[in-house]
């Protein structure tokens, strides 16, 4: 697999440290609000990456944090007249419901930055003693110049990344020089707070996740991801405090995902176009974002509007039918491999070729989606009402269809069985009252089951019935 690493500005091959196995870190949310559709890109397209390397027989161990300590969610617990954990716990709730209702699985880890301060602590004295911090009143700050290599990550030189620098600290801060960064702030009246050599206080924002990779994962890891927005200073400042503790490269291959605009322009509170995944999930669907977000390459910048939505649910919606034809064609067909179903076989695993050779081209999740639809083209055609290929081929067919929409994160919200039993039921009793040339009877059920958002369709090979 080729990877565009960020940190060489070029595609190289993938190799683990270890063979067969990823070690792998995606910066998760600051919990003190609903997550937005910008937030979801990185949640989905790495999860599904986490996804491809299993498939593949990799052991990853997938670890996303939670940032549960911050200037915004203390401010919001003032505004609320509670302690800052009432709100971190609320917004990790919340999470875990709108990313589940997008098909995304747990990480292998979870971890909360207040629960590795031990691990920040030590840390920060390391870096202390080292010479590259430096205590000034109750903060403690990393001193940028006494790490060469700063700017490495983002590719700009030490006087152009000033402006950036200083993260979420006030302008007002005792530094030696503007583009040191807080690793350790002390504590202002009213502030959560922890006992530390320099007096209370709490963890600056980037020092949390190099803290998280250290004790989870070791001094080096395979790949470190996120959105392009925490290239610098968030990314960055990892990479000086990590090696500088260590004396170890932080992560071998990083990679970032692009950005989201909304109509057009960059999403903004104040312009009336921000939008969380709640807002979108509740009006159209959660999977239709995660389609939205796979069917370009991750890199790439992207629109998000209402039409593109849309065609996303409609496109959705060709998936599921091409599932529901061949499963009930499944159900129907004559049992036996029949002449001619060799190359017929070798065609639907050109398309599973093409979903392997997108995905290890710089992870081409567009590439991928297409080879699911070629793949959604092909039942159609070949298991459809005029079909007479055998079981054996349409079994095949369908469980590779699953297993690439699984890998992808899609079609998880197919039918369940008790209600396809429940349907099922009424067609029979429907096809009985036609028997029985009772066709008031069959009508009324036809009518119950449209109005239950169920569509009969009478085929050759039997009565099947879709989502309206």
């Amino acid at each position: 697999m080729r990877i565009f690493n960020t940190l060489s500005r070029k595609l190289e091959e993938f190799v683990p440290m270890t063979e067969g196995e990823i070690k792998m870190y995606a910066c998760g949310p600051t919990v003190y609000n609903l997550i937005h559709i910008g937030n979801a890109r990185p949640i989905i397209t790495f999860d599904t990456l986490r996804r491809y390397f299993e498939w593949r027989g990799y052991k990853v161990t997938f670890v996303q944090n939670f940032t549960d300590v911050d200037d915004k969610i203390i401010r919001k617990a003032t505004e609320e007249g509670v302690d800052y954990k009432v709100i971190s716990e609320r917004y990790i709730e919340e999470y875990w419901k709108d990313v589940k209702a997008m098909g995304v699985k747990p990480a292998t880890i979870h971890p909360k930055a207040t629960e590795n301060i031990d691990k920040i602590i030590d840390i920060v004295a390391t870096l202390i003693e080292k010479g590259h911090a430096y205590q000034a009143g109750g903060d403690v700050y990393f001193s940028t110049k006494t790490f060469p290599e700063y700017g490495k990550l983002s590719h700009l030189p030490l006087d152009e990344l000033v402006a950036g620098a200083s993260e979420r600290v006030d302008a007002g801060d005792i530094k030696r020089d503007r583009a040191d960064f807080a690793l350790w702030k002390a504590a202002k009246e009213g502030e959560p707070y922890w006992e530390s050599p320099w007096g209370k206080g709490r963890p600056g924002w980037h020092i949390e996740c190099s803290a998280m990779n250290l004790a989870l994962l070791g001094e080096t890891i395979d790949i470190h991801c996120g959105g392009q927005d925490l290239i610098f200073p968030h990314h960055e400042n990892e990479i000086a405090q990590s090696e500088c503790c260590t004396g170890k490269p932080f992560s071998r291959y990083w990679m970032h995902n692009g950005f989201i605009n909304v109509d057009n322009q960059k999403m903004s509170k104040s312009l009336g176009n921000f939008f969380t995944v709640r807002d979108v999930g509740e009006a159209y669907g959660y999977e239709p974002i995660r389609l939205f977000m796979l069917s370009s390459q991750y890199r790439s910048p992207i629109n998000y509007s209402v039409d593109i939505i849309e065609q996303n649910k409609a496109a959705l919606t060709r998936l599921y039918t091409a599932l529901e034809n061949g499963e009930f064609y499944l159900s129907k067909a004559p049992e036996g491999w029949q002449d001619g179903e060799d190359a017929l076989k070798e065609q639907l695993l050109a398309h599973k070729q093409h979903f392997i050779d997108s995905m290890e081209e710089d992870f081409n999740t567009a590439g991928a989606v297409s080879a699911l639809f070629d793949l959604a083209r092909d039942i159609n055609t070949h298991l459809g009402a005029s079909s007479t290929h055998s079981k054996e081929l349409a079994q095949f067919a369908l469980d590779l269809y699953h297993e690439l929409a699984d890998v992808l994160g899609l079609l998880y919200n197919h039918k369940t069985d008790s209600l396809d039993s429940e349907i099922e039921d009424l067609i029979a009793q429907r096809q009985a009252a036609r028997k029985a040339r009772n066709f008031a009877e069959a009508d009324r059920i036809r009518d119950q089951l449209k109005a239950q958002g169920i569509i009969l369709e009478d085929t050759p090979q039997g009565v099947k019935w879709h989502k309206a």
